[in-house]
């Protein structure tokens, strides 16, 4: 096995995880800036709740498609020029979204959106764990964790301010143009970072040695784990890419026939991240809020604790990641979510209704506060950064692209079934109910792992036998 040498450049390997995050900088921007936005689209579009449900994850069913492209076209053109192609899609939606003119073109743009944030969501944290040294890899593919924070506290705090401005987010704000589109035209700032910075970091060498393209591998190798590490790592990667022929999606398939067993787990895990409920919080917390007595302007603040609260918490499972592994992380992070939620269906329960407005009484609704935010923590110690870290680096080098499509799709498309039924359920069945849903799928999600979830700290990806 091979670890970092003294010859190998962290600084390198520090400039490829800055600039490969970015990615899930944009992540994270692209899926929280429409939090403050909906009584802009009700009000321009005259959408319903279940037409703003529907609109609002409008991003979700682009996001499986573009996780599942992704995967594969990353096997055939490579990772860094297919998060190029994603930097260039948050450009053109971000634009886009915030000069719609009816609900259908603003669907259409978040779509397209969609897209470009599936893309980096699986292909950043691959990219990381394909050229980080094993016994960092943890560490370094969960700052993915933390720039999605980062980009969903950056979106939430650009709306607030921009809220604030205008007076509310149907102002207008500047050239005429109310703050909810600002809110959407922000988001093409860092998408053009992003564009331009992937110009300065190397293609994966695994994806370089699959291609035939040894002595570009060996060059990138050499910069990342020192001189002379090339020549044994190339021939690990050749034996482990098993025969030579290109990567297909056929080989998630077992000899035997079937998927393979170690494809269903990296579905399971990326499924359970969702129907915990987490995006409920970061898509709909504004509104969740208002509907349990806070002001827009306080929920919006609470959004933001949410989100600094959240980065602390990843900040923390970074330190923990390589030194106590992915299971124990996962194993607390689903007790720990199970409870906060339990304590919020009870808060829930206690809601009142006064002249057509719901509301928790004082002592309540500050309950509710600390055991939302407890629930955010637990995910961010857990389940948030460490799916990401295991689906980069828990499938063979062989089958990495294609299982990747497939659990990448299942994630969004699980993310789009949670969050355009909040709504609706929220209003017709009621929070209580819906929050115990996502309290058994807590629990259910320890058992998940208990079960199923193998450890990988330390190993080599070419030690990934599925």
């Amino acid at each position: 096995m091979i670890t970092q040498s003294r010859g190998g450049s962290p600084a390198y390997v520090g400039l490829i995880v800055a600039v490969a995050t970015i990615g899930g900088f944009m992540f994270g921007y692209d899926s929280g800036a429409i939090n403050g936005t909906q009584d802009g689209l009700r009000h321009a579009f005259g959408l319903s709740e279940a037409e703003l449900g529907l609109t609002v994850s409008a991003l979700l069913p682009g996001c499986a498609l573009g996780a599942f492209l992704a995967g594969r076209f990353a096997d055939h053109v490579g990772r860094r020029t297919v998060m190029m192609m994603a930097a260039g899609l948050f450009v053109v939606s971000a634009l886009a979204s915030g000069a719609a003119t009816s609900a259908l073109m603003l669907v259409a743009a978040r779509v397209f959106a969609g897209a470009a944030v599936g893309a980096a969501s699986v292909l950043s944290p691959a990219y990381i764990s394909e050229v980080a040294p094993a016994h960092i890899r943890g560490r370094l593919a969960s700052v993915q964790q933390v720039m999605i924070i980062s980009g969903l506290t950056g979106a939430f705090l650009a709306n607030y301010y921009l809220a604030a401005e205008a007076g509310s987010s149907l102002g207008d704000y500047a050239a005429g143009q109310p703050a909810w589109r600002w809110m959407f035209y922000l988001q093409a700032i860092p998408a053009l970072l992003f564009l331009v910075t992937l110009a300065f970091i190397p293609e994966s060498p695994r994806y370089l040695v699959a291609k035939g393209r040894r002595a570009a591998a060996s060059h990138v190798i050499e910069k990342i784990l020192g001189p002379g590490s090339a020549p044994s790592k190339v021939a690990e990667i050749e034996a482990s890419l098993a025969g030579g022929e290109a990567p297909r999606l056929a080989d998630i398939i077992a000899p035997g026939g079937g998927v393979r067993p170690i494809v269903w787990v990296g579905v399971g895990l990326a499924v359970f991240q969702q129907l915990v409920g987490i995006n409920v919080v970061f898509y709909y917390g504004a509104l969740l809020w208002q509907a349990v007595g806070f002001s827009e302007s306080d929920a919006l603040k609470i959004n933001i604790l949410n989100g600094v609260v959240s980065i602390l918490a990843c900040f923390v499972a970074i330190g923990l990641v390589d030194r106590i592994g992915r299971r124990p992380l996962l194993l607390s992070g689903s007790a720990g979510m199970t409870v906060s939620l339990a304590i919020l269906v009870w808060c829930f329960s206690q809601a009142m209704i006064t002249d057509g407005h719901v509301s928790l009484p004082e002592g309540v609704g500050r309950i509710a506060l600390v055991a939302a935010n407890a629930y955010v923590v637990f995910f961010n110690l857990s389940w948030g950064p460490i799916m990401w870290v295991l689906l980069g680096e828990m499938f063979p080098n062989r089958i990495r692209g294609s299982a990747l499509a497939v659990a990448g799709a299942a994630q969004w498309l699980a993310n789009f079934a949670v969050s355009a039924s909040f709504p609706w359920l929220a209003q017709n069945i009621g929070l209580p109910v819906t929050y115990g849903a996502y309290a058994i799928c807590a629990a259910l999600s320890l058992v998940f792992v208990q079960r199923a979830i193998q450890e990988t700290k330390g190993l080599e990806l070419e030690q990934m036998t599925g």
